[in-house]
């Protein structure tokens, strides 16, 4: 709340705010019906494929008196929304990327007899998504917990925040998981009975699950899946979104520290101390460990996914010359095809504070040149290195590595 972020007074810019500044001004409107209330139009409104969605069935959300694992909740996403259906719910909860604020939170009323607006939430939302679990930002969380057959999370055995960097065996505990993944166990799709042993959740039968409707009746949902490669882009970029968030709070504040000091010493207005350089290029160097997946541990088994999700998420692009893109997916021995987020093209990316994204491509240019070997990125093999490095080349106008042949091969390809 301090600035100069100001969270509760700045007004947000994300997608979700200016759909919700058209509804309000009358310039639009969102279709309702029966099935789902306004959740379809919201969709289409927001750019949100039906193909992300992920099902949840532990009570770890807003409406937890409408979740159970016979009426999981439902959510969707693109690279700056999050969706959560519930059915029979009194609201679509609603979340995004805002690039300065970080995740803003929203409901909209189900209820065909209201008017089709959307209501930025704080208060009730912060308590959880503006905590150490989000790296002291308002963020996202994707949270793996032992389930009790009602769907009712046992704290008491423990739950694991789940994002790239987690073990696969500790991953979506009170999730539905679809596809398949080898010889690779995780938590989800099953529940404990005996709530005082941990080692009652049955992971065999949880694992290479194809076919939900064993489990709950799938009709009412937009579709019969809870995509493994959706999930695991899910917990990514949710990670990715508060690293860019932390990485851009503590630019500002940096700044506006920096800011005081210079003018109290009576030096240059762009004086930069080491003080403040350290900082800077401490919230940068956590933004590139994250962007290159240093903490990634590798796939052991082949995952293959239930949905369309995969081929729609990859075809999103931007392409580079070669047709080669971020978003293409792997899954032999990790998630994506080339080791760098797809989220480096976001707004998140790109209004990070000068003094940070000045030094994240100083840092990747160091990194994928060759210039640093040190073990954190020991991962990249020499052809990651290179091919990351013509991919950003192509599709990052910014990127300080751009030589000017491949600048005007950029241009005469648009």
């Amino acid at each position: 709340e301090q600035e100069p972020i100001n969270y509760s007074d700045e007004k947000p810019t994300d997608p979700v705010a200016r759909l919700a500044a058209r509804l309000e001004a009358g310039e639009i409107k969102l279709d309702w019906e029966p099935k789902h209330g306004y959740l379809t139009s919201l969709m289409r409104h927001l750019d949100v494929p039906a193909s992300s969605q992920t099902l949840v069935f532990s009570k770890t959300s807003l409406q937890i008196s409408r979740i159970t694992p016979r009426t999981p909740r439902a959510i969707y996403f693109n690279d700056d929304v999050y969706l959560g259906w519930v059915q029979r719910g009194d609201v679509v909860e609603i979340s995004a990327a805002d690039p300065q604020l970080g995740g803003t939170f929203y409901t909209l009323t189900q209820h065909h007899d209201e008017p089709a607006l959307i209501q930025r939430e704080n208060a009730r939302c912060l308590q959880c998504h503006g905590s150490t679990h989000t790296r002291r930002v308002p963020g996202h969380i994707v949270r793996s917990v032992f389930s009790d057959p009602g769907g009712q999370p046992i704290y008491r055995l423990g739950t694991h925040l789940t994002d790239d960097t987690s073990p696969f065996a500790e991953r979506w505990g009170g999730w539905y998981v679809t596809g398949t993944h080898g010889k690779q166990r995780h938590m989800g799709n099953c529940v404990i009975a005996d709530e005082n042993v941990s080692e009652k959740l049955d992971v065999e039968a949880g694992a290479n699950l194809t076919d939900l409707s064993g489990h709950f009746n799938v009709k009412p949902y937009l579709t019969a899946h809870s995509d493994i490669v959706a999930l695991m882009v899910l917990e990514h970029q949710a990670m990715m979104h508060n690293v860019l968030t932390a990485a851009n709070h503590s630019g500002r504040i940096t700044a506006r520290d920096a800011t005081i000091m210079n003018k109290a010493l009576e030096r240059p207005e762009d004086f930069e101390s080491e003080s403040t350089a350290r900082r800077y290029a401490s919230a940068a160097e956590s933004v590139v460990k994250a962007l290159l997946f240093c903490e990634s541990p590798p796939l052991t088994d082949v995952v293959k996914g239930s949905s369309t999700f995969q081929e729609e998420f990859s075809a999103r692009g931007p392409m580079d010359s070669k047709g080669r893109s971020l978003r293409q997916i792997d899954l032999v021995t990790r998630v994506f095809k080339y080791p760098c987020s797809f989220l480096i093209t976001s707004d998140s990316f790109q209004q990070l504070p000068v003094g940070v994204k000045t030094r994240v491509w100083q840092r990747l240019d160091e990194i994928l040149s060759g210039k640093d070997t040190s073990a954190k990125f020991a991962h990249l093999s020499a052809e990651d290195r290179q091919t990351v490095r013509e991919i950003l080349t192509d599709v990052c106008p910014e990127a300080p590595f751009r030589t000017a042949a491949a600048v005007k091969q950029s241009s005469e390809a648009k």
